[in-house]
């Protein structure tokens, strides 16, 4: 008989959260610390959505996201997971930029590109005060019109040297470009900019694992292998039910952690919904993927310091259309050293490039296979610039392109950093349109990577509780 991972499942919970990323995982959490039951569902076969890892013969285990975050991780999980989990985040060294432009490593905060603005690229010392203070005072109320383009021409005009420091980083963070709005480059670039990249000691499965028995500490059901195929709603509007694995489960409330457009247009249905927040839905832009490169030493074998991440091109100039094209010319690599894990032997370097969904999506199974290997190849081409003797040492290597992250998140399109600007505004307005219906997941671009998705699963479950905590007694 086929196992059921639904085995002893209530029929009720007060909230059912659909998928366990960074934003699921933290919804659920705290709204079972508030006291709720909570039912946290992931048709995967393990927990964290993009932020996850997988393992591979010989003992080697691969994380998948771009290992590098705000200092405001270490904040945020302090007060919303545990101290134990904050205390095993750790600053990245060294941060690497080799193109033909310039040749330089930084630690990533405002002093020290302060310094590299002013001493290697010329700029003058009020004009990058004012851009710093400029993109810190930004916020999610003020002028959105402004490109991230037009802000950069403001204060580094003609200067593409400079875009391409200052923009690379966060495009590979979170897929920005410079048609998005300023608005969003300010805040994801000023939060960098407080106390550097930092990273999870210990590597992801075990940040996951962490998580995971917090929120079975807290109460939540955790169940994985559970596909939800429907989210049902009462003829007034009103969150009923979600059908899992062919199972009905009765609930006050959902909280989505599935792509804001699957959220509405599968799971719920356009019928549900008034005709202009269906427009409004189907008109969001998803967010371009990504190809990783997953490159495995042999046990014991290692290489020389490279910095924690590489941001190597061969193109001149800032170029997003370069960035995604099959023709790769711009990589980013992070390199993993045993201190990554303590107790561990190994080094890996994972290579990431942004890439296009229609360039991969139409291949046969014989050109997928055959551009997947050429991928794995050229990389090491690449990489031999940093460790020369990178093929001898070599124990495993594989490519993940945009269908599989489709395959493996099931998000359209495998998109990788979830939807444009306007994703936001209909993530947030969902509730008022269904009551009890909620999503949090990586929307907006600010809302994205894993401290904006951590925050946002914190948002979204404060405004959960809203709608379900009693109302007071009367005094």
């Amino acid at each position: 008989m086929p196992r059921d991972f639904l085995k002893d499942a209530r029929d009720h919970y007060d909230i059912v959260v659909i998928g366990s990323g960074l934003a699921g995982l933290t919804s659920a959490n705290t709204l079972a610390r508030a006291g709720y039951s909570v039912l946290l569902l992931e048709h995967h076969y393990q927990l964290g959505g993009m932020a996850t890892w997988f393992n591979r013969r010989g003992g080697h285990i691969f994380d998948i996201s771009l290992h590098g975050f705000p200092f405001g991780m270490k904040k945020s999980c302090r007060k919303y997971w545990t101290p134990e989990i904050a205390e095993r985040i750790v600053q990245l060294d060294g941060i690497r930029f080799e193109n033909p432009q310039f040749s330089l490593q930084t630690s990533f905060d405002r002093e020290d590109f302060t310094s590299i603005l002013i001493d290697k690229f010329g700029v003058a010392a009020e004009t990058v005060a004012e851009f710093f203070d400029m993109a810190r005072g930004m916020n999610f109320y003020d002028d959105q019109e402004m490109t991230t383009g037009e802000l950069f021409e403001r204060f580094f005009p003609g200067r593409d040297d400079v875009v391409r420091m200052l923009m690379e980083p966060i495009t590979y963070a979170n897929g920005s470009t410079l048609e998005d709005p300023a608005l969003t480059y300010g805040i994801v670039f000023s939060n960098f900019m407080s106390k550097g990249v930092f990273t999870f000691q210990g590597g992801t499965d075990a940040l996951v694992r962490a998580m995971k028995e917090e929120m079975t500490a807290n109460g939540v059901d955790v169940r994985i292998r559970c596909l939800v195929e429907k989210i049902e709603v009462t003829p007034g509007r009103k969150v009923a039910a979600v059908v899992v694995n062919g199972r009905r489960i009765t609930c006050q409330a959902v909280v989505s952690n599935a792509n804001i457009k699957q959220t509405v247009l599968e799971l719920v249905g356009a019928d549900a919904f008034d005709n202009e927040f269906v427009d409004e839905t189907r008109a969001v832009r998803l967010n371009n993927s990504s190809c990783q490169v997953y490159i495995a030493m042999k046990p014991g074998a290692g290489f020389e310091p490279c910095g924690d991440l590489l941001f190597h091109s061969e193109h001149r100039g800032f170029d997003i259309d370069a960035m995604l094209s099959r023709d790769i010319s711009s990589r980013t690599f992070s390199f993993y050293y045993p201190r990554t894990r303590p107790g561990s032997d190994r080094h890996l370097v994972v290579s990431s490039t942004n890439a296009n969904y229609g360039d991969w999506a139409d291949l046969s199974e014989e050109d997928y296979e055959a551009s997947k290997q050429d991928l794995c190849e050229t990389t090491l081409d690449c990489l031999e610039q940093y460790v020369p003797n990178v093929r001898e040492i070599t124990d495993h290597v594989e490519a993940s392109t945009p269908r599989t992250f489709q395959h493996y998140t099931r998000h359209p399109l495998g998109a990788s950093f979830g939807t444009k600007f306007e994703g936001l505004k209909v993530s947030q307005g969902l509730s008022s349109q269904v009551e009890g219906l909620f999503h949090a997941g990586s929307v907006g671009i600010i809302m994205s990577g894993w401290l904006g998705a951590v925050n946002y699963g914190v948002i979204v479950a404060n405004e959960v509780d809203k709608l379900l905590a009693p109302a007071p007694a009367n005094v």
